[in-house]
C-alpha cells in the first residue's frame, strides 16, 4: 500500500470533485477519530495493487504490520485505475458521495428497482432534480426516502429534463447498491 503519486492523486481528486464540486474538500478535511491518540487524525488515499482505498492515516500506520501480498482491504475502496490509467469510481465510494453529493436525484418507487438493475433514470421515473444540472455532471441517485442508491452522469440538464418526454433518460447509470449482489465476487 503506497500513497497516491501526483497523476493518480489528480485522477481520483478530478473524479471526485465531478460528484461533489467544493464539498470535496470536506472529504480531504475530514477529521478521523480513529486510533489511540487523542487528537483526531485525518482520512489520506492510499493505493493498493489498482484499487484505491480512503482510509485513517491511524489505520496506516497499523497496517505497516501485514506484509503488502496479504493485504487484502483496508478502509473504503472508492474505485480502481483500469489498465489504459483511467480511474473508475466503484459502489463502495457511495456513501463518501451521497454525504457530500453536489447534483441530487430522487426517484419514484416505481423506478427504483429499475435503476438497481443496473437500467438507466428515464424521466418517467424522476421524482426531484436539484437545480443547476449541466449535461455531463455527476449526480448522485436517492429514492424519495433520501436512501442512497447509486450514482451516473447527467444526460441532460435541469431545464431540458423539464421538456422531455417520459421515456427519454435523464441519468447515465455508473454503480448502484445492486452491484453488491450482481457482482459480490468482484468486489
Amino acid at each position: 500500500m503506497r500513497p497516491l503519486d501526483e497523476t493518480e492523486t489528480t485522477a481520483v481528486f478530478e473524479k471526485l470533485f465531478k460528484f461533489t464540486g467544493n464539498n470535496l474538500k470536506n472529504i480531504v478535511e475530514n477529521p478521523s477519530h480513529e486510533g489511540p491518540d487523542k487528537q483526531p487524525g485525518r482520512y489520506c488515499f492510499r493505493l493498493q495493487k489498482n484499487k484505491v482505498y480512503y482510509v485513517s492515516e491511524a489505520l496506516v500506520k497499523r497496517a505497516t504490520n501485514v506484509a503488502r501480498d496479504k493485504l487484502v482491504s483496508l478502509g473504503t475502496c472508492v474505485g480502481k485505475f483500469t489498465k489504459g490509467g483511467s480511474f473508475h469510481l466503484t459502489v463502495q465510494a457511495l456513501s463518501l458521495l451521497a454525504a457530500n453529493a453536489k447534483h441530487k436525484v430522487w426517484l419514484k418507487p416505481t423506478s427504483e428497482m429499475s435503476f438497481l438493475y443496473g437500467n438507466h433514470v428515464l424521466k418517467g421515473g424522476l421524482g426531484r432534480i436539484t437545480e443547476g444540472i449541466v449535461a455531463g455532471d455527476g449526480v448522485v441517485v436517492f429514492s424519495m426516502a433520501d436512501v442512497a442508491l447509486g450514482f451516473g452522469i447527467a444526460a441532460k440538464s435541469t431545464g431540458d429534463c423539464r421538456k422531455m418526454d417520459p421515456n427519454g433518460i435523464v441519468v447515465l447509470h455508473q454503480a448502484d447498491v445492486g452491484e453488491y449482489l450482481r457482482m459480490e465476487d468482484e468486489l
